[in-house]
């Protein structure tokens, strides 16, 4: 390897683990980088964690305090997996440290905590990635270039919904997920940021939003302890609190450019598991792409004559970006994994280059302003603007 690189991973949850194995992947799946990630070392706050982060994962060392991973001077660049509400403290003191890093979504619980983050980042001139990783589906890179060439026409229109039932037991635990203060607004950071950024990563800035929320299942058992892990895994109480954020949401959207479009999430619906879709629009075609077959893309290009006319499925192969190094080809799927394996690539390769190709923290930003325009709109019932973001992003390249 020409470079190697040490890494900190701060909170070893489902996502602190994929990240580690995301940079385990790299060497494999990116040789050509010439880059070797050196697992330094993991921090979370559970003895058995710390324990499992050494003996299992690989990591030289393990910390309590995310404070002395940042201070250890062989970590070059971070991960930060931590609850929502934790991410904002780290990603200043991770900026302030001067190490670059990455980070999940939502960046911040609101639209300043997450401009606070990019303008420090930015200040010292450091490489970021936030966790948009289905931008980096190869049929999603297909879909864009169709619309870049103009495959599809003048596009007039879209539809984004993120429907989820991992919160739609009623007996599902009160975590931290579900407090404003910690997770902030609840659905909209989770689930309709990643929509959001879909949509404007394939059509454009979004510039208005009208939006409407609501919280169906209004209470929650009390986990007893800490043993969960996500969504899962935690034991529960007979007593029970209020849920403080949004069930469900729904968007009105404006693009500059003329496009409109609709925007739903939700993370109670009972049926579908993780049905993200995008619909694009134009004069001439359209795409559709759904999460739960993310290896394929429908595209109807042209309005053709009698009963001939829909859309054509594309199966997604070594043709399409980054595929080939996960598969051989076509009906042989990637998974969720290799998208988080891709992101990481992409961040390593902002590092060491000083080229950001990775969503950057201004597209965390960005998306942060969407969520409190849709927000404030759900509370005021009228059209919000959105703001533009003084920072680089990366969906409109």
């Amino acid at each position: 390897m020409n470079q190697r690189i040490g890494v900190g991973v701060i909170s070893l949850g489902w996502m602190g683990r994929l990240h580690t194995r995301s940079y385990k992947a790299l060497a494999e799946r990116y040789p050509e980088l010439g880059i070797g990630c050196d697992l330094v070392a993991a921090c979370d706050p559970v003895e058995g964690t710390r324990t499992w982060a050494i003996d299992v994962a690989g990591f030289r060392r393990a910390y309590a305090d995310y404070h002395d991973l940042l201070a250890d001077p062989e970590v070059d660049v971070v991960s930060i997996c931590a609850p929502n509400f934790l991410h904002h403290e780290i990603a200043l003191a991770a900026a302030a440290a001067g190490k670059p890093f990455w980070i999940e979504k939502p960046m911040g619980v609101n639209a300043t905590q997450s401009r606070e983050i990019a303008q420090a980042a930015a200040a010292q001139g450091l490489a970021t990635a936030v966790g948009f990783n289905y931008r980096h589906v190869p049929a999603i890179q297909y879909a864009r270039r169709l619309i870049r060439d103009g495959r599809l026409g003048r596009i007039t229109n879209c539809r984004v919904w993120f429907i989820a039932d991992y919160a739609s037991s009623p007996d599902g635990p009160l975590t931290w997920r579900y407090d404003r203060e910690r997770a902030g607004a609840g659905i909209v950071g989770d689930l309709l940021s990643h929509g959001a950024d879909l949509a404007q990563y394939l059509v454009g800035r979004i510039s208005s939003v009208s939006a409407m929320t609501d919280t169906f299942i209004k209470e929650r058992p009390i986990p007893i302890g800490s043993g969960g892990v996500g969504h899962s895994g935690y034991t529960v109480g007979e007593e029970k609190g209020p849920v403080g954020n949004e069930d469900w949401v729904a968007v009105l959207t404006r693009f500059e450019g003329g496009v409109v479009g609709v925007l739903e999430a939700s993370r109670v619906s009972v049926g579908p598991r993780a049905e993200y879709v995008v619909e694009v629009y134009g004069t001439e075609g359209s795409v559709r792409w759904n999460f739960e077959s993310l290896n394929h893309l429908d595209v109807c290009i042209g309005r053709g004559d009698g009963p001939v006319q829909g859309y054509t499925r594309v199966m997604a192969g070594p043709g399409m970006p980054d595929f080939d190094r996960f598969q051989p080809g076509a009906g042989t799927s990637m998974g969720f994994d290799d998208l988080k394996a891709v992101e990481a690539a992409k961040f390593l390769i902002s590092v060491t280059t000083g080229e950001q190709v990775a969503p950057s923290a201004g597209d965390g930003w960005a998306a942060a302003e969407i969520d409190e325009a849709v927000v404030a709109s759900a509370a005021d019932g009228q059209w919000h603007e959105v703001p533009t973001v003084a920072a680089v992003t990366t969906f409109g390249r």
